[in-house]
Formats: C-alpha cells, sequence, structure tokens
C-alpha cells in the first residue's frame, strides 16, 4: 500500500497554540507581546483556532475514497509545515506503518519556493534525517489541469447567485492569491502561473469582468508583489464599480487570510467604499475539487516509472 501525504501550512489548534506556531513560523523567534496579542485576536474573530488541519485532513480522506474506487489502495496522511501534525510527526508515522512509497501533494496550485518548495524541501529534510526508508514523489504544476479550473468555476458560478439578476451584470471578479517578496517571485513560476490560471478560468466563463490583486503580504523591508487588495478596491470605486466577488484563487481550503483577511478585513474597507463585497466559498472538499485532485493524483501514478 501506498501513502497519500497532504502537506499544507498549518495553523493553531486554540489560542494557547498561537504562540509556539509564531515561533516555528519565525523561526525560533518569539513573537512581541504586540504581535502575539494581535494574531490572538485574528485567531478569536474566526472562532478560536484555525480551520485548516481539519479541512485538509477530510480533503485527504476524500481523496483516499475516491482514488479506492478507481482500484488505487493508498492509506491517507496529513503533515503541516507549521502546525500540529507536523510533517516530520506523520512522516514518522508513516515509517512505523511499515509504508515503503510516499506520494505527497503539498496543497498549493501554485509553484514557489516558499510555499511548494518549502514542503518539498522540510519532506526531502526528514526522509534524509530518516535514512531515506521510502520512495516519495511529489504532485506539483497541477495549477491548468482542466478539472481545477471547472472547481474554481463552480465556485464563481455560486458566489454570483449572491447577488440579484440585475446586479450581477455590474459585478468585478477579483482573484486574490498570496503576496510574496519580489526576490523570490522574479525567480519563481509563481506570478506567471497564477495569471494563467487566471485565464484559464475566464476563458470558461460568460462573466469576463475581472481584476486580480495580492492579499496578506508580510511585514519587513522587502518589497511584495502587488497590487494588493486594498488599492484595487479602491480603485474600483474611483471607476463606479460598486460590485465586486473575490476569488481568492490562490488558497484551496478556508484558513486566516481568507476568514480574517477577506472575510473582515477587506470586507471592511470595501464596505468604507461603499462596495457590496462577497467572496466565493473556498474549494475545502468540494466534490469537484476531490475529483480534480484524484484524477491529479491517478495522472501522476501513471507517468510514474514503475518500480523494478
Amino acid at each position: 500500500m501506498r501513502a497519500l501525504l497532504l502537506l499544507a501550512f498549518g495553523g493553531p489548534h486554540s489560542l494557547a497554540e498561537v504562540e509556539p506556531f509564531l515561533i516555528r513560523l519565525f523561526r525560533g523567534r518569539k513573537p512581541s507581546a504586540e504581535v502575539l496579542e494581535r494574531v490572538k485576536e485574528r485567531y478569536r474573530l474566526i472562532g478560536g483556532a484555525s480551520p485548516l488541519f481539519k479541512i485538509t485532513q477530510e480533503q485527504a480522506k476524500r481523496l483516499e475514497k475516491s482514488l479506492g474506487e478507481k482500484g488505487h489502495s493508498f492509506k491517507s496522511y496529513v503533515g503541516m509545515r507549521y502546525g500540529h501534525p507536523m510533517i516530520e510527526e506523520t512522516m514518522e508515522r508513516i515509517v512505523q506503518d511499515g509504508i515503503e512509497e510516499v506520494i505527497a501533494i503539498p496543497m498549493a496550485p501554485f509553484q514557489s519556493r516558499e510555499s511548494t518548495g518549502a514542503y518539498i524541501e522540510e519532506v526531502k529534510r526528514v526522509q534524509k534525517n530518516m535514512g531515506e526508508v521510502f520512495k516519495i514523489s511529489f504532485v506539483v504544476g497541477w495549477h491548468m489541469h482542466p478539472l481545477f479550473l471547472e472547481a474554481i468555476r463552480e465556485k464563481v458560478h455560486e458566489g454570483l447567485m449572491g447577488f440579484t439578476l440585475e446586479e450581477r451584470k455590474k459585478v468585478h471578479l477579483l482573484f486574490t492569491a498570496h503576496s510574496l517578496p519580489e526576490s523570490i517571485v522574479e525567480k519563481d513560476p509563481y506570478a506567471r502561473e497564477i495569471e494563467e490560471s487566471i485565464q484559464g478560468v475566464v476563458d470558461g466563463l460568460e462573466h469576463r469582468a475581472w481584476r486580480m490583486a495580492y492579499q496578506s503580504k508580510g511585514g519587513g523591508p522587502e518589497e511584495w508583489i502587488g497590487p494588493d487588495v486594498e488599492s484595487v478596491l479602491t480603485n474600483l470605486c474611483k471607476e463606479g464599480i460598486r460590485k465586486v466577488l473575490i476569488v481568492p484563487i490562490g488558497f484551496v481550503s478556508d484558513h486566516i487570510e481568507i476568514l480574517y483577511d477577506i472575510d473582515i478585513l477587506y470586507r471592511e474597507k470595501a464596505k468604507s467604499l461603499g462596495i457590496k463585497l462577497k467572496r466565493t466559498t473556498s474549494l475545502n472538499f468540494s466534490e469537484k475539487f476531490v475529483k480534480a485532485l484524484s484524477a491529479i493524483v491517478e495522472e501522476h501514478i501513471l507517468n510514474m516509472s514503475p518500480l523494478p
């Protein structure tokens, strides 16, 4: 039997876990009291914890079931980069379970050293420390898979239903993805793949009025790629656009950047501008998204070289 390992960013399971989560995120540096309280307040506002692990766990279970129905035997696991269960903890379980082949899927559609690259690097580090006791391959580069694009389109259609028939004619789609430092993105396919996916989604829609923005940038002196969501909303307002549907194409699951940044922060910004702002629901474990992942993994299996 193979292991199916879904890799995600992670998040605190409770307010008490916020500080150790941030310490891991800051590579061992303890956050200031101000930063800690600010982040804790954001998690309080979305229910006191990140839902990311439970969502990823359900994605893994449904993906395992879907692949099983196609005749592929897998046992699914979830490993988090900065939350529990950590990637290392999960890989230790895989070894204990006697599994010798792992197919790992970073749950990020767009490739970057800071996302997919970081997951792969961590898995390889742990694998090396364990003595490379199992074979592992990675599923990446699925941003243009037709079923992934179809799953996004389904969410766009559903989101447009949140506006009246008359309003729908005036709605602008605002696609968003996580911002990254320019120094990283200029050497990555990240921004190009986002643009390709958006075009792929829009090409299959009758609704063609759209913009793109980056969200949730970090701090520090570095320049981050833009435009940012707030400035795009401001520009839309100046153009007389009052109906906006955010499509967070860069994320496949609900987490802090969806539930706080979009649902609270950007909604408040839109309200101050007189814009009616809604967003598409996240892919999470929608039937179409699980179907897409299942097809992506199956194609990966078929393209793998046979075991000796």
